[in-house]
């Protein structure tokens, strides 16, 4: 008998009502309440190898401090470590956020762009960070892809790649653009909560009647 082939509109049918239950990422929810693109921009940088709950209570601090890039510059780079930590690499961080809000000043009036090829060009900005700054700062189309979104899109045999700048571009191909903005934000609370990178909750989850599990050696 032939495979079934995967059907992504069944499958985020099904996790979009599933997610309501879950821990929305903590970007998402930064943005859910009305975060500027330049709070998106700080999250996300100190979110990088982070714990959500690390990340938003240090974003919060920051933030709560300076909210402009005029403001976290008047910190200092020695105040704005002290504020971060204990994110992971939080000296590095602390130094691309001033390299940052220095440009975004001297070439952007002190706002953020609303384009891939210019969020590219900040210092410690790469491809997630940037396609989360244009969905939830801008509510742009893009597709964000992180360690979950890389390995359950493999995990389903929806895509086959080796690295999530592979899943992006292949996703940019064969994803509907209906989901562009939506993937990263239910897969990611999806990966966290029970399509986990070692022994997912398949016995709970709800769309494992879709799902291959292609790599998965043991699951609950």
């Amino acid at each position: 008998m032939a495979e079934k082939a995967f059907c992504i509109h069944r499958f985020m049918e099904i996790l979009s009502k599933a997610y309501k239950e879950w821990n929305a990422p903590v970007i998402s929810l930064m943005a859910a309440t009305g975060a500027t693109p330049f709070a998106v921009l700080v999250a996300t940088l100190l979110s990088l190898r982070t714990k959500d709950e690390v990340t938003e209570a240090a974003a919060l601090r920051l933030l709560h401090e300076a909210d402009t890039p005029e403001a976290v510059l008047s910190l200092g780079e020695e105040r704005i470590r002290e504020l971060i930590f204990p994110v992971g690499f939080y000296p590095t961080k602390a130094m691309r956020l001033v390299e940052i809000c220095s440009i975004l000043i001297r070439q952007y009036a002190g706002k953020v762009p609303r384009t891939m090829e210019e969020l590219l060009a900040l210092p410690g900005v790469g491809r997630k960070t940037a396609n989360l700054v244009l969905i939830e700062g801008f509510g742009l189309p893009g597709i964000c892809v992180d360690t979950h979104v890389h390995r359950i899109s493999n995990r389903l045999a929806y895509v086959s790649t080796k690295t999530p700048e592979q899943t992006e571009m292949v996703l940019r191909r064969i994803l509907p653009s209906e989901y562009w903005i939506s993937y990263n934000e239910i897969l990611v609370a999806f990966g966290q909560t029970l399509c986990r990178p070692l022994s997912p909750w398949c016995s709970r989850c709800p769309v494992a009647a879709l799902c291959p599990r292609k790599g998965v050696e043991r699951s609950r």
